[in-house]
């Protein structure tokens, strides 16, 4: 299997969607929310990110963090199908049942959702300027 930057995915891939599986955690916490577990492998689903946004009213999110380094294969949003909204979806309904995360605290009794954010690491300002950018896309439907 290809990923999205045509690369054969393997161990050479995971620090990179670790570091910015970071960049959208740190995105989040700038807007106010609590990152309360990262990489939660639930049976045999993955959430990138579990977090407690705190708006009114408050909810648990799953989210999904997508990126692309570049626009050459589309944005990186359209890389999540209805299938792996399904997926996401299972994997929060199989944590909720849980009750807690993976270091043992316990899961905050709030309405929950899924989301995505969308990394670009080179947005269309300049060859070599400014930063990421980011997308969030809240409240992610199956259809």
């Amino acid at each position: 299997m290809i990923d999205d930057a045509g690369r054969e995915p393997g161990p050479a891939a995971a620090p990179e969607r670790r570091a910015r599986q970071a960049l959208a955690a740190r995105y989040l916490e700038s807007i106010g929310w609590t990152v309360l577990a990262r990489r939660v492998r639930v049976g045999r689903d993955e959430i990138d990110l579990v977090a407690l946004e705190p708006g009114r009213p408050p909810a648990v999110v799953v989210v999904e963090v997508r990126t692309r380094a570049s626009a050459r294969f589309g944005t990186p949003e359209e890389s999540v199908d209805c299938r792996k909204v399904g997926r996401l979806y299972r994997a929060a309904a199989a944590l909720r049942a849980l009750g807690t995360l993976p270091a043992g605290d316990p899961l905050p009794a709030l309405p929950w959702r899924v989301d995505l954010v969308a990394v670009d690491d080179a947005p269309a300002i300049a060859p070599g300027a400014g930063g990421p950018s980011y997308r969030h896309l809240r409240g992610l439907e199956i259809r």
